[in-house]
């Protein structure tokens, strides 16, 4: 319950005499504390408290400022709350009295459960939003890059996988029928000795059976009237889907995108130079104040070129601004990505990005080909209509196919084809709805304006470099993707406050490079 217990925590001039004597002169808590206005998030904060029922609740500010103090000393719950005991520093940061009671650590686990992804994507915003009235941030031009997150499990084996799998199940069937569970159990322990010496496909295969009949079973149960507010039938229909997308992975190996762990099912295998188990963190960054203005997390293998035109729409739609410029490494030669963001009517951002190479060849090349005016159709240089089409993939690529007849007998033909005609085909022609865009994109990489914005692109990967291996952003700390956005959401926090001192205390020349 939220409540004013404002008396419990005001600092009188005892405090302030006792803290006077053991301050040392200089300490970047303390130039948060001054230069940082704290104040800002407490409406925020506030919206996540009931007013009305509970016990009366520490405030909600110094819950975040513990949370914040994790981040940007690298600290566990414990650690904060012990250190925070007897730091005089910690102690004048968090505006508490000497006598002042801490809350217990574990109070802050409850905290990040209170206000989850959301509250800390609203946190986040309102520290830009400090720095943007401070008159720090500019849009001039953004800064975009990823890299990866492993994620804080042990890949097990199919075997044990399934096996973790069905114990999941019948835990979570324990709650709303213990009957069903036991007998579920004694048939996973009649299995479990009758296949102990089986090949592994056996194995499976029957471990994978008992999953069936217990998904089967779940299936046919009636929900009681309130099923929808119980936690217990929340639970089981979460481990039901869990369980049908595993399932779902055995059957289709070929589909990708494989549920990895029962611990944390959000994490998937991706390859960022190596392979690896766990996310992607995507940070976008402005380039004059080297401050971050957007951050997300996705899957491994997650779509980043997409995924930029979230965190633009994101920015601009928090703030109400208007960015002029994005610089974007190669994922960003992305058709659909450049034609959302390029679109004058739309976000109107000037997208600078290294474009596909194209093999050299003294063919002609696909854009030699014009479409016909109902655009179903291409005309090759010797004026021969396409007769065949088709689409290739997703990604708005179609093949335009000439009969053989009509190669057989262009006088062109050397300059369009170095193989021998076979079948009924003659030239095949890739398209790309797209086209427009890929072009804009390789004419701007040859102007003097695409090569000094590139020279400024390192700064991001530097950005990076801070988050994930100077503040333990590589490796998450918890299981779920909800979760790690939360833990890097609050490391992009502490950065940016310790590049707002920088900025603000003059020691960087902002603006100037």
């Amino acid at each position: 319950m939220l409540t004013d217990m404002s008396w419990r925590f005001d600092l009188d001039e005892h405090d302030w005499k006792y803290y006077d004597q053991l301050l040392p002169q200089e300490h970047p808590l303390l130039d948060a504390v001054e230069k940082i206005d704290w104040e800002a998030f407490i409406p925020e904060l506030e919206v996540f408290y009931c007013r009305d029922r509970g016990q009366p609740a520490f405030p909600p500010l110094l819950m975040f400022k513990l949370e914040f103090l994790r981040y940007f000393c690298r600290l566990s719950d414990r650690e904060v709350i012990t250190r925070s005991e007897s730091d005089v520093v910690f102690r004048v940061f968090l505006q508490i009295p000497v006598r002042c009671r801490l809350p217990d650590a574990s109070l802050l686990t409850k905290f990040r459960g209170r206000l989850g992804v959301e509250g800390f994507k609203k946190m986040f915003t309102r520290l830009v939003a400090c720095a943007r009235q401070a008159n720090l941030i500019r849009d001039r031009l953004r800064l975009k890059d990823g890299s990866h997150v492993i994620a804080n499990i042990t890949v097990p084996s199919t075997l044990t996988l399934v096996a973790q799998l069905r114990e999941k199940l019948i835990d979570a069937i324990g709650y709303i029928d213990p009957d069903s569970a036991v007998g579920f159990q004694i048939e996973a322990d009649r299995i479990r000795e009758e296949t102990a010496t089986a090949p592994p496909d056996i194995r499976l295969e029957a471990r994978i059976k008992l999953i069936q009949d217990i998904l089967h079973w779940i299936a046919h149960q009636t929900l009681p009237p309130k099923a929808d507010s119980s936690p217990d039938w929340e639970r089981l229909g979460q481990v039901r889907q869990l369980a049908e997308k595993i399932l779902d992975d055995q059957a289709h190996p070929e589909n990708g995108r494989r549920t990895l762990s029962v611990v944390d099912p959000d994490a998937r295998t991706g390859k960022h130079h190596v392979w690896y188990n766990g996310y992607v963190l995507d940070v976008m960054m402005d380039a004059d104040s080297q401050l971050i203005t957007a951050m997300e997390v996705l899957e491994a293998g997650g779509d980043e070129a997409m995924n930029a035109v979230k965190l633009v729409t994101q920015e601009q739609s928090s703030h109400d601004n208007h960015i002029k410029q994005l610089s974007i490494d190669g994922v960003g030669f992305n058709g659909a990505m450049l034609r959302s963001l390029e679109d004058p009517e739309g976000l109107n951002v000037d997208v600078y990005t290294p474009p596909a190479t194209r093999p050299e060849s003294d063919l002609f090349p696909s854009s030699a080909f014009q479409f016909t005016e109902d655009s179903k159709a291409v005309i090759c240089p010797a004026g021969e209509t396409s007769c065949f089409s088709q689409v290739r993939d997703e990604g708005g690529s179609v093949i335009y196919r000439f009969k053989r007849d009509q190669c057989a007998r262009c006088p062109l033909l050397a300059k369009c084809k170095t193989t021998k005609l076979n079948g009924v085909c003659g030239r095949s022609v890739t398209k790309n709805k797209y086209e427009v865009e890929y072009e804009r994109a390789r004419v701007k990489s040859q102007t003097a304006a695409y090569a000094a914005i590139r020279q400024e692109h390192p700064a991001i990967e530097r950005k990076l470099n801070e988050i994930l291996n100077h503040h333990r952003g590589r490796r998450a700390r918890y299981w779920g993707i909800a979760k790690v956005r939360q833990q890097e959401t609050m490391t992009c926090i502490a950065i940016n406050v310790k590049r707002i001192l920088k900025l603000v205390l003059g020691e960087v020349c902002f603006g100037l490079r």
